[in-house]
This record gives structure tokens, sequence and C-alpha cells, in this order.
């Protein structure tokens, strides 16, 4: 299993309706990152950032990232929240959301 942080920007003028559609998220959405084998996936905001925390079982990420960027629904989704967020600078080339380092966890 891997672990991964994420953060991203949030347009604070979509603030309001970015937490309402996260509150409802589309099933086809949800059965999506449970099929490309994410777990615990967690969208915090503060203030204008969001950080997203998820866990991986498969044995692939490429692959499962690539089949949740073909999904139609899920591509919808990412239209709908794509104009409300923005990007940070330091993400990699062809990211939305940047990648952190972890550097401290316990069980």
């Amino acid at each position: 299993m891997q672990r991964f942080g994420q953060v991203l920007g949030l347009r604070p003028e979509h603030a309001a309706d970015y937490i309402r559609l996260h509150a409802d998220v589309w099933p086809g959405v949800l059965k999506k990152i449970e099929e490309c084998n994410m777990r615990n996936y967690s969208i915090f905001r503060y203030g204008d950032m969001l950080f997203a925390y998820f866990e991986y079982i498969g044995a692939d990420y490429e692959a499962d990232m690539a089949k949740i960027a073909a999904d139609p629904t899920t591509q919808e989704w990412w239209a709908l929240c794509g104009p409300m967020q923005r990007p940070v600078a330091e993400r990699a080339e062809g990211a939305w959301w940047h990648t952190i380092e972890e550097v401290f966890h316990v069980d």
C-alpha cells in the first residue's frame, strides 16, 4: 500500500459550490475510484488550499490513474470541478494535483 498526499488551490469564489459538489459525489466517480485501487480517500480544505490523502493498493499506479482519466463520468466530474480549482506551480508536467512528500507516518 502506498500513501499519497496532494495539494491544489481552490478559487475562493467557487468554494461553496466545490463543497456542495463533494457533499454528494456521483456514484460513478466513487465506483471508478474504488475500481482503480484507491482507498481511504479524503479531501481537506484550508483556506484556498485543498489537501487530498488516499491510499493506493494496486500494482500499477500509472495504469489505474489512466483508467480514471479515461472514464467518461470522471471526465464530466472533472469538467465541473476543474474551473473551481487552481493548480500549484510546483506540480509535475501534465499533473493537476501536486503530490507532496511524506515526511512522517506512524500506525
